[in-house]
This record gives C-alpha cells, sequence and structure tokens, in this order.
C-alpha cells in the first residue's frame, strides 16, 4: 500500500533554518487522534527552534516536524478512543504527560517529570494532519475561528501567570511584550485590574500593548521605567508584577516597583542565573514569588476557554498577520524582527 504524503516545516539538520518538504500521514495507535490542522499558530519556542539556540541544540533531534499551537478537526480516531469522534472541533495540550510520576499522581501534572511536548520531543503541527494521543485533546466551542482557538495554548500560560492570585482592582505591571506579554495584558484588563503598566524595547509591540488594555506603556531604552512607574502610583509601586522576559534588567525593575506585600509571577526565562536582593527585594518586603511552568491541565483550559467564548478577551488584535504554512521563512523573519503579534498558519494550497 502506497504510503500518503503531505507538506510539512521540517528540521532537518542541527543548524539554523528549516525545509518545506513531503513527509508521510502519521498512523494512529490505539489510543491516538488524527486531527487535520486548519490553522497552527507560531511561538516563541519554534523561533527557538528554527534559529538553533543553544537550547535547541540540546534538546532537539533532527529530522522532526515544527510546530505545537494547533486547532483543527479530528478526522480519525485509535480504536480505545471513547472520548472523540470524527469531526470534533479540538485545539492541543501540548504537554504529553506520564500520569504516574510524583507531579501527575498529586494534581501537578504541568511539572510532569517524564513530559513529552508536541515539536519538541514529536512531530508537530506545521504541516496538514497531526498525531496526538486522545487524552491531549480539547473540545473546541464552534464559535472560535481556528485561528483564535489556535491561540488557547500560549494564552493558558498568560492566564496562570496572571491569575496566580487575584488582580481585580489592582494595579500590575508586565515586563516584556512579546505575544505571551500582550496575552496577560489582555487577560489582566478582562479580569479587572485598574491599571496595567507594559514595558519593551519594540515600539511596534509596545502599540499592539495599547490595544490589548495597556494603560500606560514604557520603553527602557528611551524612559526611566521605575521613576515613572513610582511617580504615577504616587510612590507606591504595583501590586503585582509579571515577568515576561527573561531579562535580567527587567526582572531588576520589576523588583524595584513592587508594592510592599505584592505579588511577582515569574514566565519569562533567562539565559543563566540571576541576581536577587532576597533581604531587600523579597524578605523585608514581603513579596510572594511565583514560577510558573505552563498551564495547569486542565484547569486552565476551563478559564481561557470561558475567557474567550464570554466575550471578555478579545484576541484579534494580537492576531497581526495570517500566511500560508509554505511561507513559514517570511513568518520567522517578522518574529526575528519583533515586527508582529502572534502569526498563524494556515493550510497550503
Amino acid at each position: 500500500m502506497k504510503e500518503e504524503m503531505m507538506g510539512a516545516v521540517v528540521k532537518t539538520h542541527p543548524a539554523a533554518g528549516a525545509e518545506w518538504k513531503q513527509v508521510p500521514v502519521p498512523r494512529v495507535g490505539p489510543e491516538d487522534i488524527l486531527i487535520e490542522v486548519k490553522a497552527a499558530s507560531i511561538c516563541g519556542t519554534d523561533l527557538h527552534i528554527y534559529e538553533w539556540d543553544e537550547w535547541a541544540s540540546k534538546r532537539i533531534r533532527t529530522p522532526q516536524v515544527m510546530g505545537h499551537e494547533t486547532a483543527g478537526d479530528v478526522v480519525e480516531v485509535g480504536q480505545d478512543v471513547s472520548s472523540l469522534k470524527p469531526g470534533d472541533y479540538v485545539s492541543v495540550e501540548t504537554h504529553i504527560t506520564c500520569g504516574t510520576c510524583y507531579p501527575c499522581r498529586v494534581g501537578r501534572a504541568e511539572v510532569c517529570s517524564s513530559t513529552k511536548i508536541v515539536g519538541v520531543d514529536t512531530d508537530g503541527s506545521f504541516t496538514r494532519y497531526l498525531k496526538l494521543p486522545a487524552r491531549c485533546a480539547w473540545k473546541n466551542d464552534r464559535s472560535l475561528p481556528p485561528e483564535i482557538a489556535t491561540l488557547q495554548e500560549p494564552l493558558g500560560n498568560a492566564v496562570d501567570t496572571v491569575l496566580a492570585e487575584d488582580v481585580s482592582g489592582k494595579t500590575l505591571v508586565v515586563l516584556g511584550a512579546g505575544p505571551v506579554g500582550l496575552l496577560a495584558m489582555g487577560v489582566a484588563k478582562a479580569s479587572g485590574a485598574a491599571t496595567i503598566f507594559a514595558t519593551d524595547v519594540s515600539e511596534y509591540r509596545l502599540g499592539l500593548a495599547k490595544l490589548m488594555g495597556a494603560t500606560f506603556t514604557f520603553n527602557p531604552l528611551r524612559d526611566k521605567v521605575v521613576e515613572a512607574i513610582l511617580d504615577i502610583t504616587r510612590g507606591d509601586g504595583v501590586d503585582v508584577v509579571i515577568e515576561m522576559s527573561g531579562n535580567p534588567e527587567a526582572l531588576s525593575q520589576g523588583f524595584k516597583v513592587l508594592a510592599p506585600g505584592g505579588r511577582l509571577s515569574l514566565l519569562g526565562l533567562s539565559h543563566g542565573p540571576v541576581r536577587i536582593d532576597l533581604n531587600n527585594e523579597v524578605i523585608l518586603k514581603g513579596a510572594r514569588i511565583y514560577g510558573i511552568t505552563g498551564r495547569k491541565i486542565f484547569t486552565t483550559w476551563y478559564k481561557s476557554s470561558r475567557l474567550l467564548t464570554s466575550g471578555l478577551l478579545d484576541l484579534k488584535p494580537l492576531l497581526t498577520h495570517r500566511l500560508p504554512m509554505d511561507q513559514f521563512a517570511a513568518a520567522m523573519d517578522l518574529m526575528r524582527k519583533g515586527e508582529c503579534g502572534k502569526i498563524a498558519l494556515l493550510p497550503a494550497a
């Protein structure tokens, strides 16, 4: 029997770049589903893999299909799958967890000791068909267009980072207006934050920050961020700091503007160890610090889905580009330059 083929964005060699090439359509196992991809958005992780940075060189095995943020229709189910059927409209929880390690057994699957990530440890979704364990699928409301439904995966990271504690009526700063930072601003606004500050070195993304709910925006290359925020808050500082940049200087600014008794949530990953003045910035300030590794599976999906279907959160301003999947190189170039919000890759003709 001749193998059916499909176009895919493949990381073919351990070097920068990727190729559009023909690969076999995957075959489902007993507990798998096959999804026809209707939209797949680009994540910062995809850019790391594309550019082949230090992290990617240690983690990725080539050849491998890239991509993980996905929405599409189920077209085939394995013989042991009863929770889904062909025609169901789904998005993808990209963490394939083991279910048996200590974190999984105590309800903390987001930090599973044996996690495999779609598009990182397995073939991904920058293609026509994605094979996935059925337990990792999330049924979508048909009212969500695929380009928006695919954003629920990164949205979950923003939801958990912002809502580690209540933000209603509070002042908040988001350090880093990349795509997840912009999502965080939308979540904060939808959740009743009173004032939202945003910082970034890209004027383009600071413009998007305004559209996503930021009250004040600052560029640290031009503005005195700490002085400006303390001035606006009458010296009190902000109740909540959301660190999305991974930049040590931004984190330092965050500690300086955090009000005594405030909360700081960290999602951005730095390139190495970071110095923190525990005495003055944490202990004597009574600060609470949360390390956020990703969505709570599946608790956060319910929150994210309801924010979108209720109309409380509008992600259309963040979705700045839609490109055919085989134009992935142009999309990666936009990501590299910071001249985009989220980019949706759509099925190639």
